[in-house]
């Protein structure tokens, strides 16, 4: 078992019923880490990216955000999706449970194939973005002359 889930084991309390809570944050937010509300960071998008035999495609679920709070970038070999997901402050609200990352994030992916990067589409419907990049052939035989 890894130390840092044996620490938080440890940090186990009982409630007045004498159940034992693994998240006694959920019941106490304020003394919840620190880590749990660092809302200043740069969250990462989780992504599947996949090929068939014509395209490259990645695809993530971006739920709650507009696609003029999104960027996609191609570099050399790296596609970058860059955004926000903008928070809406509930006034007095008391977090039982925080989970969602609200703020910037990206995530970047190494290609693993030549792409044709002016055929590049990019959709976001229903809170899943889907990039799509066409494959190029730049390879070709080469004739050998006998001399």
């Amino acid at each position: 078992m890894p130390m840092s889930i044996m620490v938080s084991l440890k940090k186990e309390k009982k409630t007045d019923a004498g159940e034992m809570l693994l998240f006694p944050e959920a019941i106490e937010p304020e003394k919840s880490p620190d880590w749990m509300f660092a809302d200043n960071e740069e969250g990462q998008l989780a992504v599947d990216v996949f090929e068939t035999d014509r395209e490259i495609v990645l695809k993530s679920a971006i739920a709650g955000v507009s696609s003029d709070d999104l960027d996609v970038f191609l570099h050399n070999d790296m596609l970058t999706v860059r955004g926000i997901r903008r928070h809406v402050s509930e006034d007095c609200a008391r977090y039982m449970v925080r989970e969602c990352h609200w703020g910037p994030f990206s995530r970047s992916v190494i290609l693993p194939k030549e792409i044709e990067e002016d055929r590049i589409s990019a959709v976001l419907k229903d809170g899943v973005l889907t990039v799509r990049m066409p494959k190029t052939d730049r390879s070709r035989r080469i004739e050998i002359s006998e001399i």
